[in-house]
Formats: structure tokens, C-alpha cells, sequence
């Protein structure tokens, strides 16, 4: 999981947290935590004080003959994560949340960001900003209708819009005298100016053979065999996606932070390759690796990342036909394209090709899931034996877990900005640490980790939540139901394809029946050292049908408001089911191998099928973590791995808390039994 919270595009993020009647906070109608009434305003020390930002930004609109200027949270590849050039949303405002759209007339500045972002909004906005509690295209051009004389212009940047969202703007303005104007130089880029971070000029690379599934020219064959294919027979494929360029030509970089991405786009046509990037920054093997001194079919030639717009236009003058995936495509390359020679689907080719791993990049993904195993053991070893002495924090337990993945084999970092949560943080939907704010762990309160790693052979995602005290019935109760609806999707048997919508009520089934759920969504894809947040592949709405060699996430979860925190997560594959009879079924295969806490497992709750499933997983585990661990001499662990992967009865509950292990230790030291 991570940013775009729990199965959700970038996109989607505000339909999947109230997808599942999510309510909305209790302090939706408070005031706000600014007073901008007196003089001077009473404003919190974390504020940005925009106003030279803002009377430069309203210079430019005069320039442009512009009434409005929409400024959206994105980039021009609707990234997850935005590189540092790419916060213009930021700079602007002061607000550092990743959600949210600024509009700014020649009076007014307003922010519109969702319930997870207001606090943090009031404190980090002036008093030139107006927070407006609402998303989406509609309330923001109700507004602008209001604020804007008949014959105003609105501005915008194509490239950071998504078709959808242009089209939502466009629909909403018909007919209102009012003009969606496209303006494809960015005005917040010109009144940040030289103060704007440059470009990432670090070098693109290929990935060691070892570590791809397929060569890039196998991959390319295959797209190109999909679009002679196609019932409307495309001439070419526009990627716009970052990990779409990324997967295709097994190459990889770092200008994005988490994700192993460059900025790029390809054009790929059944005659040639053109890939959009920064030339400088491929070295003379790399470019060999490329082909890319010859003009063949196999030959990819490098155009410069910001002529992309220009080829694409000169490209379609002819008569062509240009495949793309509306998801990710921007109306900066849409536009200039005829209608008539665009074929659309939601996904682009690639990025459905992508999400199902050969044989290869399975074996690669489960060996980077082995070592993360290991660095997460290792941390919870750590936790048992720190968190007693009180030294342990949120954001030093962040950093350990992240010191522990470094240390692993093929280690290229976290995948995500980890959350590590104590008690009532844990409830919260959108949070971690930081050096100057986090909380205490303790024996007295639960404690959520959700972590994962960037490795060369794949990209990890895991969730484990545990209670080193004595924890409530209450808590016992809600922890358990949740295993059981990840145990219970888990185990699922359906034929293939189905889409993983119609099995997202197997893992909410055991809080449902008594009158609990969770507001986020089940699951997501996950890359191979690629995106930890990989689509189409999921439990959302949106998501394609979930087929053989697909990985996705397994995370339900329960957030009791104030007080704790709960979340599961594991990484599934999908294979072959054996069933009684003939057919093509399909199970899950779990990936992660970290045991779950036992001292919040309420066995009396578990069915005899649910206590065979945990009793192989556990087994599964000690088989393919254990030896890595033995063959490290990482002893402590593989004796903390032996304890906590002991089968589970009805009648042995499993591990007791912390203090009744130290007891137990204790005695055993002193020769007496228990």
C-alpha cells in the first residue's frame, strides 16, 4: 500500500476511500485552525507565505488573458509519486499533501482537497488561500462561474490534465461563456524560475539480463504482434506511463522518488521506435544495448523528451492509426491527435502485458520476497527486543526498517515512504512519521508497519500489525476477523478470469457479520523492481480480470477513530487451482512470508480450515525463510522464526505477550520448568 491509498489509481484515490461507506469526518463543518479576520492574522508557524508566488503567477495571467489558472497534483505521466521539478502544486500553495487542485483568479487563490488533507491544509496556507472542502471537475467550475465574468478565460496545462479530467472541465463549462484554454507552457514554472529543482540528469540504465523476464526486443515483437491483431489494425502505440518505457526496454533510473523511473514517453509503430527522453544521459553501452545507431525495426531512436507533442503531431498528419490507454495519456499529446485516428482502451497494451509475469519474473519476484522476509524478521527482532526499554519511536522504527532492507541483496531502496504507527496513529489513513513529529511504541498499544522494498529482482509491499502487551478483547476480536478475510480471499477458488471486484466481499465478509468494515480498497498490482502500486491489477472497480501469473496485493484492514489501527497485507501470485473436476480455476499463492502475531489471534474464531491454512502458510515459511536465515548465522532470528510458526490449535492459543515470554526465558534460565 502507500500513497495512493490501498488499490486506488492516482485517479481514483477519493472514489476507493468512500467506496465502501467511508464516513466522512466529524469536523467537516469546523472552523478553520487560521484566523485571516484580525490583524495581523493568527496563522500556525508551519505556514508558506505564497504572496510574491501569487502576484508573480497573476502577472502571467494578465500576459495569457487569462481569468483563471487551474494548477493540478500531477504530472504529465499521472505519476503516483512526483519528482521534485514536478511540485509546482506545492510551491504554489505551501501544501505538501498529495491531493488536491489549486485554482487562482486575479482575486482569489483556492485549494480543493478531500477530508484526509484540511488539517494539514490550514496549517501549512496562508491567509491567500481559500480552502474549499470538495474534488472533482464540478465544484471547482461552479465556482470559477462565479467568480469569472462571461467571455473569461480558464488555463490550464494540458499535460496536467488526464483526458478524463479535461473532458469532466470542458462538459462542465459548455454552454457557460466561459473558455477551457490550453496553454502548454507551464505559468507556475515561469514565476518559479530559476529556483525551480532541475531535471534528474543521473544516468538511465539497463537492467543485467538476470534480473528481466524477457529481452525488450522479444517485448516489442509482442506489441507489435498485438496491434496487427487488433480489430482496428493501429499503426502504433503511444506509452506515456513511466513504468510502460521502463518495462519495455528492461531500463530503469531513479527521478522518481520510490519508483526506479525516468522521465520518458515511446512511440512505438510497426516500422520504427522512438523513445522521448534526455539523450545526455545514456551512456555509449547503454545506447548500444538500444540499437539506437541504426534505423531498423529493432533499432530505437532517441528524440528529445520535450518533442514529444511535436513527433506525435507530425506523426499522425499521415495515415496512421495511434493506440493509447486513456488512464494515463494527457490531453498535452490527445489534442493533437485527429479523433479518427485514435484507438482507445482504458489500459495501453503494455500495461496489460506487464502485469502478467512470465515464469521468469515469477521465480524473480518470490526470491526478492525471501530476503524481504529476512529484513523484516529482523526488525520485528529487533522491536521485541527495544520497544521494552522505551527508545523506540515511529520514525527510528522507520528507519530501522529501512536500515534492514539496505542491507539485503539487490537492495535499491524503500518502495514507498514507510508507515510505522503506534496506537491512534495507526487509525489514521494517510500517515507517517517524521524526525520532529511521531509517537512513542509501547507494550501498551498496537503497532502497524507497512513497508516494502525496491530490490532488482522485484518490488515488496507488507503489512503486519502487532501488540507486544497485553491487548484488549476488542482488539483481539477485530485483528482476528481481519486475518480471517485475508485467509478467507486467500484461499478463494475462481475460474478464470474474474475480476478481483467480485471477490472483494470474501475479505470484508468476517468484519461484516458483526457491523465493522474498512474505507479503503482490497489490493493492488505490484512491478517487478518497478512500481510498488502496479495497475491494472487489483479489487477495484477498474481493474482487468485477474488471470494466471498476476501478483497483487491482499490487505484488509480495521481503524477503530483514536485509538488503533489494524492492516494485513500479503502478495498473492495467481496460479492454477487443483480442483475435484475438470476446469480452468484459479487460487492465490502467497508471496510474503513474515508469520502474524500470534498474541492478537483469537483462535477460538478461527475455523478448522482457517487454523490448516495459517499452520501450512506457517510451515511454508520456515521451509524458504529458514535456511537464508541459518545460512547468514542470523541465529536469534531463525529461533524467533521457529517460536512464532509453531502450528496453532483450538485449544494452544500460540505465543503469549511479550512479559510471558521474558518470564518464561527467565525461569528456563534458572532450570525450572513451565
Amino acid at each position: 500500500m502507500a500513497r495512493a491509498h490501498w488499490g486506488c489509481c492516482p485517479w481514483l484515490v477519493i472514489l476507493c476511500a468512500y467506496a465502501w461507506g467511508y464516513p466522512e469526518p466529524a469536523d467537516l463543518g469546523r472552523e478553520d485552525v487560521r484566523n485571516c479576520s484580525i490583524n495581523p492574522p493568527y496563522l500556525p508557524i508551519t505556514v508558506v507565505n505564497t504572496t510574491v508566488r501569487l502576484t508573480a503567477l497573476r502577472q502571467e495571467l494578465q500576459t495569457q488573458n487569462l481569468s483563471a489558472y487551474i494548477i493540478p497534483d500531477t504530472d504529465a505521466h499521472m505519476s503516483e509519486y512526483l519528482g521534485t521539478p514536478d511540485k509546482r502544486h506545492s510551491w504554489i500553495t505551501g501544501f505538501t499533501g498529495s491531493a488536491g487542485t489549486a485554482v487562482v483568479t486575479m482575486q482569489k487563490a483556492t485549494l480543493w482537497t478531500d477530508s484526509r488533507y484540511w488539517t494539514q491544509a490550514e496549517r501549512q496556507m496562508d491567509c491567500n488561500w481559500e480552502l474549499h472542502k470538495q474534488v472533482g471537475a464540478t465544484p471547482i467550475v461552479t465556482w470559477l462561474l462565479t467568480e469569472i465574468p462571461a467571455g473569461g478565460r480558464v488555463g490550464f496545462d494540458p499535460f496536467l490534465l488526464s483526458i478524463d479530467s479535461w473532458k469532466s472541465y470542458d462538459l462542465a463549462l459548455q454552454g457557460s461563456d466561459r473558455q477551457l484554454v490550453s496553454i502548454t507552457v507551464n505559468l507556475v514554472d515561469l514565476v518559479w524560475g530559476s529556483e525551480r529543482p532541475l531535471l534528474p540528469s543521473q544516468p538511465i540504465y539497463a537492467l543485467q539480463e538476470a534480473f528481466t523476464g524477457s529481452t525488450w526486443q522479444e517485448k516489442v515483437s509482442d506489441i507489435r504482434s498485438q496491434m496487427q491483431k487488433h480489430s482496428k489494425a493501429p499503426t502504433a502505440v503511444l506509452l506515456s506511463s513511466l513504468d510502460e518505457t521502463a518495462w519495455l526496454f528492461n531500463l530503469r533510473s531513479s527521478d522518481i522518488p520510490y519508483n526506479p523511473f525516468f522521465y520518458s514517453y515511446t512511440l512505438l509503430t510497426d516500422s520504427d521506435i522512438r523513445l522521448f527522453a534526455n539523450k545526455s544521459r545514456f551512456s555509449s553501452e547503454t545506447l548500444r544495448y538500444l540499437n539506437s545507431s541504426c534505423t531498423g525495426l529493432m533499432c530505437v531512436q532517441l528524440e528529445d523528451y520535450s518533442q514529444v507533442r511535436d513527433s506525435v503531431q507530425a506523426y499522425a498528419s499521415g495515415d496512421v492509426r495511434i493506440w493509447i490507454g486513456t488512464s494515463y495519456t494527457t490531453y498535452g499529446v490527445y489534442e493533437v491527435i485527429p479523433e479518427e485516428k485514435l484507438v482507445t482502451d482504458t489500459y495501453s497494451p503494455v500495461m496489460v502485458t506487464k502485469a502478467v509475469k512470465n515464469s521468469k519474473e515469477q521465480a524473480l519476484l518470490k526470491a526478492s520476497h525471501v530476503r524481504d522476509a529476512v529484513a523484516v524478521i529482523r526488525y520485528l527482532v529487533w522491536l521485541e527486543k527495544n520497544v521494552p526499554k522505551g527508545t523506540v519511536d515511529e520514525f527510528l522504527g522507520a528507519e530501522m526498517v529501512n536500515k534492514f532492507r539496505g542491507e539485503e541483496e539487490f537492495s535499491s531502496g524503500p518502495s514507498f515512504e514507510t508507515i510505522s504507527a503506534s496506537g491512534l496513529n495507526a487509525a489514521l489513513a494517510h500517515y507517517s512519521p517524521t524526525k520532529e513529529l511521531n509517537r512513542k511504541l509501547s507494550t501498551d498499544e498496537m503497532y502497524l508497519l507497512d513497508s516494502g522494498g525496491q530490490y532488482w529482482d522485484g518490488t515488496t509491499d507488507i503489512t503486519r500489525t502487532v501488540h507486544w502487551g497485553t491487548p484488549s478483547a476488542f482488539q483481539k476480536e477485530t485483528y482476528t476477523r481481519v486475518l480471517i478475510g485475508n485467509i478467507d480471499l486467500s484461499r478463494l477458488v475462481f475460474p478464470a478470469p474474474t475480476s478481483g471486484q467480485l471477490m472483494d466481499a470474501f475479505a470484508r465478509r468476517a468484519l461484516w457479520n458483526v457491523g465493522l468494515n474498512y474505507g479503503h480498497g482490497t489490493g493492488h498490482g505490484i512491478g517487478n523492481f518497478l512500481g510498488v502500486h502496479e495497475w491494472p491489477v487489483g479489487f477495484h472497480s477498474s481493474a482487468v480480470a485477474l488471470d494466471k501469473g498476476m501478483f497483487t496485493s491482499i490487505e484488509p484492514g480495521y481503524y477503530k477513530d483514536g485509538e488503533f489501527g489494524i492492516r494485513i497485507e500479503d502478495v498473492v501470485l495467481v496460479v492454477e487451482a487443483k480442483t475435484k473436476y475438470p476446469g480452468t480455476y484459479l487460487t492465490f499463492e502467497v508471496v510474503s512470508l513474515v508469520p502474524y502475531d500470534r498474541n492478537l489471534i483469537d483462535v477460538s474464531l478461527l475455523s478448522a480450515e482457517h487454523l490448516q491454512y495459517l499452520n501450512l502458510y506457517y510451515q511454508t515459511i520456515r521451509e524458504k525463510v529458514g535456511p537464508e536465515l541459518q545460512r547468514r548465522q542470523l541465529l536469534e532470528e531463525h529461533a524467533w522464526l521457529q517460536r512464532h510458526t509453531e502450528p496453532l490449535s483450538a485449544r494452544a492459543p500460540g505465543t503469549a505477550s511479550l512479559a510471558s515470554l521474558l518470564t518464561a526465558s527467565a525461569l528456563a534460565l534458572l532450570g525450572w520448568s513451565v
